[in-house]
């Protein structure tokens, strides 16, 4: 039988300290063992305790920060552009927990609602947090006639759920688009953070059975919280499957 490869020193360190950041013991913030601790705890070279804190920070896990030493960085939540996901789920598979706040649910006339839906909205604005912390804000345009009394519902949960259970509206295409900001005052407000913050920010429009444009979306992502991935295969290569929410 073949022996098993040995684990090398820095990889085990490294484990060792993911470990206690996943179970809570280091939280985001915290102060990261730094290369003299490592050092003396694991009775390892200096070499072999920097390739561990590099290894750490290339994954995202730690960051130095100057005159302050190795700090446990607040993870990033993965989007991934090539599926119809909602934030309620993103957050649950990134092991957070989601809560929305509502800013405003407000019904406008036909014309003044976002291009291309037609007749009345329901312009419906949120705050979607996870773990408490303000992670977007979120602006949807909803077609009234499709919805009717959505403002009735609880809108606190996921509306690609409430399209579905109450409305009986299957989703069949998500158009969207994908650019960076600033946050202005009004935004970093909302936040709680003092700007100027980069921002990711994403319009589209989805639409129903039938080709019926459901709704528009605005929604604003902190750039500090947020990376967007994206999936892509060669022509030919086989058909890529989308994962529906």
């Amino acid at each position: 039988m073949g022996t098993v490869p040995a684990i090398p020193k820095y990889d085990r360190i490294r484990r060792d300290i993911v470990a206690r950041i996943t179970s809570g013991q280091l939280p985001p913030g915290a102060m990261a063992p730094s290369e003299n601790e490592i050092i003396r705890q694991y009775g390892v070279s200096c070499t072999t305790a920097r390739r561990a804190l590099a290894e750490m920070a290339a994954a995202g896990w730690v960051e130095r920060v100057k005159g302050r030493g190795t700090i446990v960085r607040r993870r990033q939540v993965e989007r991934s552009v090539d599926r119809i996901l909602g934030f309620t789920r993103n957050m649950i598979e990134a092991g957070r927990t989601p809560r929305t706040e509502v800013l405003s649910v407000r019904r406008l006339r036909g014309g003044l609602g976002a291009r291309p839906l037609r007749g009345p909205v329901w312009a419906i604005r949120r705050l979607r947090l996870a773990d408490d912390e303000p992670m977007m804000i979120e602006t949807r345009h909803v077609s009234a006639e499709l919805c009717p009394g959505i403002d009735a519902c609880d809108l606190t949960g996921s509306l690609y759920d409430l399209y579905a259970g109450r409305y009986g509206l299957e989703l069949v295409r998500v158009d969207q688009e994908l650019s960076t900001l600033l946050l202005d005052r009004e935004a970093a407000a909302t936040f709680g953070v003092a700007g100027p913050l980069p921002a990711f920010r994403i319009s589209g429009v989805t639409c129903c059975d039938g080709g019926r444009v459901l709704e528009t979306e605005e929604s604003i992502y902190r750039g500090d919280l947020y990376r967007f991935t994206v999936r892509a295969t060669r022509d030919g290569a086989g058909e890529r499957t989308s994962p529906w929410m």
